[in-house]
């Protein structure tokens, strides 16, 4: 399988838009179709912020629409960062 990069760290700045880079590095043969964003909440677990999908677009979960945005020129999943607003 390809191998995910994503920086160690991204700082932000309160009242500032912050970009979440995501790049997966895909192996011959190997197509993303989908990308799942999650946030860990407390209590280990995770809640679902946006799915990017190639067929149906994206979809960004109540609590952030409008704050969730795909990363500007990304085309293709392959990037699938994303800016959280403000």
């Amino acid at each position: 399988s390809g191998e995910v990069e994503v920086p160690r760290s991204v700082t932000a700045v309160l009242g500032q838009d912050v970009v979440l880079p995501c790049r997966y590095r895909a192996q011959e043969q190997e197509e993303v179709v989908q990308v799942t964003w999650l946030k860990r909440v407390p209590g280990g677990q995770s809640a679902k912020v946006a799915v990017l999908d190639r067929w149906h677009g994206e979809h960004v979960q109540e609590p952030y629409g409008g704050r969730v945005l795909r990363h500007a020129g990304a085309a293709a999943l392959e990037d699938s960062g994303i800016v959280l607003r403000n």
